[in-house]
């Protein structure tokens, strides 16, 4: 397999801490939310915004591909993704992610073509298939 980027990252002090790129393209304050029982400091991120971050933008990225591939115009495309930690039943934690993607103009059969193939192109949505439940919404 041809390695096509590659992309490094440290984090220290865990969800209370500080997590940057190596080439210092990234750096950011994390703090564990309120709604978990953190402290929740102004101005800090948690890595399911950071995950919902890169995948938003990677699956926006399949979609112009596929979209490109089948020479379909999408302009003013968008994708947000919604990350959530879960709580096992066993006492372990999992993510849920919504990817809700619009399609502006489009018709309604098309933009779900488009959206299913970008699911299947995906490098993010390779990576959680079978793993974390992906639901995928889309608006014309």
């Amino acid at each position: 397999m041809k390695v096509l980027a590659v992309a490094e990252a440290k984090a220290v002090g865990g969800r209370n801490g500080h997590s940057e790129a190596s080439d210092k393209s990234v750096a950011v304050e994390l703090s564990i939310p309120k709604s978990m029982g953190g402290p929740g400091r102004p101005g800090t991120t948690t890595p399911e915004h950071l995950f919902a971050v890169g995948y938003s933008a990677c699956f926006g990225s399949a979609l112009d591909y596929v979209a490109s591939q089948k020479k379909v115009a999408i302009p003013g495309a968008s994708v947000s993704a919604k990350v959530s930690l879960l709580q096992r039943d066993d006492g372990g934690f999992r993510l849920g992610v919504e990817l809700i993607v619009g399609i502006p103009g489009q018709d309604k059969s098309v933009a779900e073509s488009l959206v299913a193939a970008a699911h299947q192109v995906c490098p993010y949505s390779h990576a959680t298939r079978n793993n974390i439940d992906v639901k995928l919404s889309t608006v014309v």
